[in-house]
C-alpha cells in the first residue's frame, strides 16, 4: 500500500494533476448531456437509468439497482418520473409476476441516443487520436479505478 503521507512532493503533484484531469474530462463529457437533461428538468441519474436500460432492454428493477449501486428508495423517484414522461416502460415478467422488466419507449430510445451519442462521439474522436494502445491503457485504468480491489489499502 502506498503511504500517501510519505509521498515525495513531486509525486503528490502528479497525482493531483491526474485528479484534476479526471475532473475536467468528466465535466467535458457530461456538459452537453447535462444541458439537454436540464431543459427537460432531468439530471444525471436519469441519464444513467436511460443508459443502462438502453444497453439491456428488459432488465429487472433489481438488476438496475445492482448496476447503479443505489437503493430502491433512491431509484424510485427518478424511475417514476421517466415512466410518467413516457421514456421508460415497466412490464410484469412473463414467468414471475413479482419482477418488473424495464424497457425504453421510442421517445426514451431517442433521448438516450441523443445524450449518450454525444459522449460516444467524444470518445471515438479521442480514441482515434491516442490509438489502440492508448485506448487499451485508458480502459485498464478505468476498470482498475472502478474495482474495489484497491479500496481501503
Amino acid at each position: 500500500m502506498t503511504d500517501l503521507n510519505s509521498l515525495p512532493s513531486e509525486r503528490e503533484k502528479e497525482l493531483n494533476e491526474a485528479l484534476e484531469a479526471l475532473h475536467f474530462a468528466f465535466r467535458a463529457v457530461v456538459a452537453k448531456p447535462d444541458a439537454i437533461l436540464a431543459e427537460r428538468g432531468l439530471s444525471r441519474v436519469h441519464h444513467r437509468i436511460l443508459y443502462f436500460i438502453g444497453r439491456k432492454p428488459g432488465l429487472s428493477v433489481n438488476e438496475l439497482l445492482a448496476t447503479l449501486g443505489i437503493s430502491k428508495q433512491s431509484l424510485n423517484s427518478p424511475l417514476r418520473q421517466l415512466t410518467q414522461l413516457g421514456l421508460v416502460e415497466s412490464n410484469i415478467d412473463t414467468t414471475d409476476r413479482r419482477i418488473k422488466r424495464l424497457t425504453l419507449t421510442p421517445s426514451g430510445l431517442c433521448l438516450e441516443s441523443q445524450l449518450s451519442g454525444d459522449q460516444r462521439q467524444r470518445f471515438a474522436r479521442v480514441f482515434e487520436v491516442v490509438g489502440l494502445e492508448g485506448e487499451t491503457a485508458w480502459r485498464k485504468v478505468m476498470h482498475l479505478l472502478a474495482e474495489d480491489t484497491f479500496a481501503g489499502e
